[in-house]
């Protein structure tokens, strides 16, 4: 079976347009997705990225309007200015890392809810109770939100490490067995072609 590795911000409206998409592709070809959550403020940090903040504002402006087109073909809701774009996202990345562990829900579903919480629902992901609904809503046990924060703290920094030696800079960001690399939620119909041998 083959495997792709999924590097992915829960604080990134990119991760949030890709929605379930990348399961779908992922079951269509029998592949296994392999989830990894980044520190996306210390990828961008170590490739040459800004935070949107510090980009130039015809950047900026046409991030809002790519972000707008793009909500529109995925069919999903989306708050442009949000009020915790730049929320901390490491407890919520604690809570996911807890129930890829566990196992028992849907981690698809569980990207799906925090990053929808951040761009569409105005919630803080930083905030345990919005966690907590996240991990009951993907079919997992909301205690896990309060798993050994050291073990969720090593692999998320070992994901965000790993990412960078691979040549990622952005998300979501995918990974193949044989190194082709997709980054954006746009190309997401690449990786379904090159799974299926056409690309």
């Amino acid at each position: 079976m083959p495997q792709i590795d999924y590097f992915f911000s829960l604080l990134s409206p990119y991760t949030y347009l890709a929605g379930t998409r990348p399961e779908a592709v992922a079951a269509r070809h029998g592949a296994t997705l392999v989830y990894k959550p980044v520190d996306i403020f210390a990828v961008f940090a170590r490739t040459g990225g800004l935070p949107v903040r510090d980009r130039a504002p015809a950047r900026q402006e046409m991030r809002l309007q790519e972000l707008r087109r793009q909500a529109k073909k995925a069919g999903l809701p989306i708050n442009l200015a949000p009020p915790y774009p730049a929320a901390n996202a490491a407890p919520a990345s604690y809570g996911f890392i807890a129930a890829q562990s566990a196992g028992g829900g849907d981690l698809g579903a569980l990207v799906h809810a925090l990053t929808r919480a951040v761009w569409a629902e105005d919630r803080d992901i930083a905030e345990e109770a919005v966690i907590k609904a996240a991990l009951d809503e993907a079919g997992f046990d909301p205690g896990l939100a309060d798993w050994a924060m050291v073990q969720g703290a090593e692999t998320y920094a070992a994901n965000t490490e790993e990412a960078v030696n691979r040549g990622v800079f952005g998300v979501p960001f995918w990974i193949t067995e044989t190194d082709e690399r997709f980054w954006g939620q746009d190309r997401i119909d690449d990786l379904d072609a090159h799974l299926a041998g056409t690309l």
